[in-house]
């Protein structure tokens, strides 16, 4: 059984970092290799448009044609059992990079006909986990909902198999003092880091180790 995980946030060592290590120890657990990738340390665009993973007869028909560093990427993919991304929520969607990522991974794979199909050469278990400033009750008000089950509803149709967790009201500065956010009690963000985020931690390790096991 082998695990990726990659993480959307500049940051590694932080919410969503954090949260993904968590899942990874879930998958080793369970006997899984996993690696964890930085998006943000490679080099890469998003979709160019060529559509080459889309001509017949094409040498690159049903995989991205771009040479870059998702390109082996890519290639650890498809001798994957699961993957699990994670990325932190910035005006209400991903990270650039991991969107950039993901136009990169889903697109090739599927198909323009009526219905889709998925063009992946296996079908494997995959997880989300976002991470967010915002409260429960604001991300249900502000519709980031309609984005995690968009983003489920393809990673099913491509892949097999989805699934997500949240992390809300996230700590985001080690001082709060340091900067200009006076809309957020310092002292509630503290408590919160202190007493929720270890639950979430809990519940990434469980989706890791979950999403390692045999069956769906």
């Amino acid at each position: 059984m082998k695990v990726m995980a990659f993480n959307g946030s500049p940051r590694k060592k932080w919410n969503t970092a954090t949260l993904l290590e968590k899942a990874i120890e879930g998958a080793a657990s369970k006997g899984a290799k996993t690696e964890l990738i930085h998006l943000y340390d490679l080099t890469f665009k998003g979709c160019i448009s060529c559509f080459a993973c889309k001509t017949k007869g094409g040498k690159s028909y049903g995989r991205c044609a771009v040479k870059d560093d998702l390109t082996p990427v890519f290639r650890k993919i498809e001798k994957a059992d699961t993957i699990i991304l994670g990325s932190p929520i910035y005006f209400g969607n991903v990270s650039g990079e991991m969107r950039s990522f993901m136009e990169r991974l889903l697109f090739p794979y599927l198909t323009y006909t009526d219905p889709p199909q998925s063009l992946f050469p296996k079908s494997i278990k995959t997880g989300f986990i976002y991470t967010m400033n915002v409260t429960k009750e604001q991300m249900k008000k502000w519709g980031y909902l309609q984005l995690f089950n968009n983003h489920e509803r393809i990673l099913k149709m491509i892949f097999g198999a989805s699934e997500y967790i949240c992390s809300f009201d996230t700590y985001q500065f080690k001082d709060y003092s340091k900067v200009v956010s006076t809309r957020f009690d310092p002292v509630k963000k503290a408590q919160r880091r202190k007493e929720i985020f270890p639950i979430d931690c809990e519940k990434a390790f469980d989706m890791g180790a979950r999403l390692s096991t045999c069956g769906k």
